[in-house]
């Protein structure tokens, strides 16, 4: 694991992802107001703020998970490579197979582990043979870092595992579609300490093929896994910047404020 801050010329520069005026209403509640905002590729991401504040709603528009709701309404462009994720064209279930998602707490298939790995590549034809699909189960459990545990029980319900190991199975789950951008919604809030290290340690290696986002309460996360920083507060995106810069000199009042405790 790097120090507490990354060096800053790691950071790469190329968009991932580009969303301009974005808008969220649940009915009449509006979640998200006016959010802009370019997201780079090969880095990780943090969005920070208090409960409720709309970074988790945020999030869930990159891989519009929010069109499984009813009365949400999102305006405004999300374009990844420049290509709109909202147009009419774009089938919602192969973008999640670009954009894929983790979520707070392990949720892994009532499978095998093997199952739970092999079930996206197969939904989406990824694999012609057996051996191809074998060699994606294991190239994805040893992305997530938890194949050297699972190689010889690989026909074990995936629901047997620890909680760090379940989410690092939903990790590797996530990555055995090939995604190119890859969420993460409060990935550790569920897990110990030492799981925690682990998962950090894993998003750092996740950074160098995927753009990361991760959504987290935890600001020592935050400073620990990730180049860039948003903060958001009541649905608005206050400040976005580099991580050093947010937790050290923050631009805005309300960001300090919230960085040294005062609000949240």
């Amino acid at each position: 694991m790097k120090d507490h801050f990354t060096v800053e010329s790691e950071i790469m520069t190329e968009t991932k992802i580009t969303a301009r005026n974005v808008q969220v209403h649940y009915g009449d509640t509006h979640a998200i107001k006016d959010v802009s905002v370019e997201i780079a590729d090969r880095t990780v991401t943090a969005f920070i703020g208090p409960s409720g504040c709309g970074k988790s709603t945020f999030l869930r528009c990159i891989n519009r998970m929010n069109d499984t709701i009813d009365i949400c309404r999102v305006e405004g462009d999300i374009l990844i490579d420049g290509e709109d994720i909202y147009d009419r064209k774009v089938d919602p279930v192969q973008l999640r197979a670009k954009v894929g998602m983790v979520f707070q707490k392990p949720n892994p298939f009532p499978k095998s582990i093997y199952d739970n790995v092999a079930y996206g590549p197969r939904i989406h034809g990824l694999a012609r043979s057996k051996a191809e699909l074998d060699e994606i189960v294991e190239k994805s459990l040893r992305r997530a870092a938890i194949w050297n545990e699972v190689k010889d029980r690989l026909s074990a319900p995936g629901t047997g595992l620890s909680g760090g190991q379940q989410q690092r199975l939903c990790i590797a789950r996530a990555v055995a579609t090939e995604p190119e951008v890859l969420l993460m919604d409060e990935p550790c809030s569920a897990l110990d300490p030492i799981a925690t290290a682990q998962v950090e340690e894993l998003i750092d290696d996740l950074r160098r093929q995927f753009s990361v986002v991760i959504v987290t309460h935890s600001m020592q996360q935050a400073a620990r896994v990730s180049q860039r920083t948003a903060f958001f507060h009541l649905g608005n995106l206050v400040e976005f910047g580099e991580t050093s810069q947010i937790f050290t000199n923050p631009q805005d009042s309300r960001t300090e404020s919230y960085i040294t405790g005062r609000i949240g």
